[in-house]
């Protein structure tokens, strides 16, 4: 597949690439959660094509985004998973002091859009392709790439249920995301959710005979609020966790046409950040029941009104032994036997859902991503090629002569 419009489409492939090559080079493509990501999956695709031709690809419903799942070494043995997304967040370039997606370097950081969050570990594992395919090793490596996750881990899903396919499943899954290189072995869910109340408009001064939306969904809105303070005070609690309860939280609301108009429609998003152990469900319950509380009085007004909930995203938390062969295995190659969890979701969560053991370690800091100026410390790049060097010397290398 060739995209004409590609800026690397003259590069030709006869080579490995250094780390900050292949960051800057991915950081130049704009895959931006709205945008295709097809030219940069094409890129690496034909890149990892010099070192195998194990390749599976899942596209999106429109054929405009795609992940690839790419593997070096033996496929019928169960391997290692090096996972990360393509997709970044907006970059609105007037924020910035540079071109956002222009790699650049200065006093020890490399920034553009996605240096931290999360080309810069795709880029090193990519790097490292030819290494891994001249040790011979016993296992497999396994690259896997999604589109989509900035927007709910949305990609990764045909990926993870493509894999079934495969002969054997992978034995570890290591997400990439920024983490100082620590190894995280906990992260919470995240549930986003939409809500719409329909009212009745009407004249404001004959409030009475309508269904004011708005209000409707601030009542809502305040439950939301409550059953946070409550979580907050009572619980459930989980160390490690900062903070160490789950949160709820209401991001975006519309509604109303005209001060003199009863609104007719509210619509408003929120979230819940659950702990791996605190089952977003129950909370989901508690807001669905006080929404039937307050359905009576909009009902007898207009039968037509109502309260809908669009649970638009789930994502599923990860919970990990620290004394788990994954974790001991992602401890030993960073060289020290601290983990750690965080709040923020991240597609490892769906990994070991399928059954595939996942642990969460990346260069960067998160504290980078989603900003104006995002960088990578350079630093942070030469730990996660040194944390890979070491993957090769751990996994035995084959006997056959092939």
């Amino acid at each position: 597949m060739v995209v004409e419009s590609d800026p690397w489409h003259y590069f030709t492939m006869t080579r490995s690439l250094a780390p900050l090559d292949l960051i800057t080079r991915l950081i130049g493509f704009d895959t931006t959660s709205a945008k295709s990501n097809l030219a940069l999956i094409e890129f690496v695709a034909e890149y990892l094509s010099q070192w195998t031709t194990e390749f599976r690809v899942t596209k999106s419903d429109d054929g405009r985004k795609s992940n690839l799942f790419a593997t070096i070494g033996p496929s019928d043995i169960p391997g290692i998973v090096l996972s990360g997304h393509t997709d970044v967040v907006p970059a609105n370039a007037p924020d910035w002091t540079s071109d956002p997606f222009t790699a650049r370097v200065t006093d020890g950081k490399l920034y553009g859009r996605g240096a931290a969050d999360m080309k810069s570990f795709i880029a090193v594992a990519l790097a490292m392709a030819p290494r891994f395919a001249a040790a011979k090793l016993s296992q497999p490596i396994h690259f896997a790439f999604s589109y989509d996750e900035e927007v709910g881990c949305l990609g990764v899903r045909s990926l993870i249920a493509d894999l079934k396919n495969l002969p054997v499943k992978p034995s570890l899954c290591i997400v990439g995301e920024p983490t100082e290189m620590t190894v995280i072995i906990g992260h919470k869910g995240k549930k986003s959710v939409t809500c719409t109340v329909h009212g009745k408009e009407g004249h404001s001064a004959l409030n009475h005979k309508g269904v004011n939306a708005v209000e409707i969904a601030a009542d809502l809105v305040h439950k939301i609020r409550s059953v946070q303070k409550r979580i907050r005070q009572e619980g459930p609690f989980e160390d490690g966790y900062d903070p160490p309860y789950s949160t709820l939280h209401t991001g975006v609301i519309h509604g109303g046409a005209a001060l003199n108009i009863i609104p007719r429609e509210c619509r408003f998003e929120f979230e819940i950040r659950n702990l791996p152990s605190h089952d977003p469900e129950t909370i989901m319950a508690e807001l669905r029941a006080h929404a039937q509380e307050l359905a009576p009085e909009m009902l007898a007004v207009d039968p037509e009104t109502g309260i809908l909930f669009d649970e638009r995203n789930n994502t599923v938390g990860l919970s990990v032994d620290e004394d788990s062969e994954p974790a001991r295995l992602a401890c030993q190659l960073t060289g020290h036997n601290h983990t750690s969890k965080v709040a923020f979701t991240t597609e490892a969560g769906l990994f070991a859902q399928a059954d595939i053991p996942a642990v969460v370690c990346g260069p960067g800091s998160i504290a980078q991503a989603h900003r104006p100026d995002e960088f990578i410390a350079l630093e942070q790049v030469e730990k996660c090629e040194r944390f890979m060097t070491d993957l090769i010397k751990l996994i035995p290398q084959r006997t056959d002569k092939t």
